[in-house]
């Protein structure tokens, strides 16, 4: 009896094991952010910025950014679907970088930014593909949650608010970039990252999950 009960405990955790083990499936969502740690998260300079409550990412202290390095596609996207929740207070400024890279300090120098503003002073608002398609129009409030989605596919880009478009944008075959701005604001391949913009600023996010759109 003892000895059955000793094979069917090692099926069990056999079991258990590559269950735990199992990939995500091909094309399917996977989650960037287990909501308790920033493990698989990287800041570089002033990294307390960035924190962890109530399972949301909370950004509010000087500049800095949280660069994705984590084991999802080994934190190299090229065509995808990103979307987080997010929350924005009173007068705060953030964003969400894709095709980045990290970088110790500093505004990333490569990739897009995905604008992060319902009313700060800066009028370039939520969704817009900062200094490239600059959005005025303010479309979702303050201290409320919303959902940010952006979707790489080829040269083309879409970033979405709550379901509704706000950019749809294809990269020509050479795009004029200010050489002492943005001069690698192109697409390519990289990681993500969130942007802390300001001590003023406090924003949360929540349930950021990505989909590779090339396996």
């Amino acid at each position: 009896m003892r000895k059955i009960s000793s094979i069917v405990f090692v099926i069990v955790c056999v079991v258990c094991f590559t269950a735990a083990k199992k990939p995500a499936p091909k094309g399917g969502w996977v989650k960037l952010f287990n909501g308790k740690t920033l493990d698989g998260w990287k800041a570089g300079n002033n990294a307390s910025t960035f924190s962890v409550d109530s399972g949301c990412i909370v950004v509010h202290g000087p500049t800095s950014h949280l660069y994705y390095v984590g084991d999802a596609n080994n934190h190299e996207f090229k065509n995808f679907e990103f979307k987080a929740q997010v929350k924005t207070m009173q007068g705060a400024n953030s964003g969400i970088y894709f095709h980045t890279a990290y970088q110790e300090s500093g505004f990333p120098d490569k990739g897009y930014e995905v604008q992060v503003n319902n009313s700060h002073g800066d009028d370039i608002r939520t969704g817009s593909l900062y200094d490239v398609v600059d959005v005025k129009e303010v479309y979702v409030k303050d201290s409320v949650w919303f959902t940010e989605y952006i979707k790489v596919q080829g040269k083309r880009v879409i970033v979405k608010i709550n379901d509704v478009v706000v950019v749809d944008y294809t990269e020509p075959e050479h795009p004029l970039r200010n050489k002492e701005d943005h001069p690698f604001r192109y697409i390519s391949n990289g990681t993500f990252a969130l942007q802390g913009h300001d001590p003023k600023s406090i924003v949360y996010f929540k349930n950021l999950q990505v989909k590779s759109l090339d396996n």
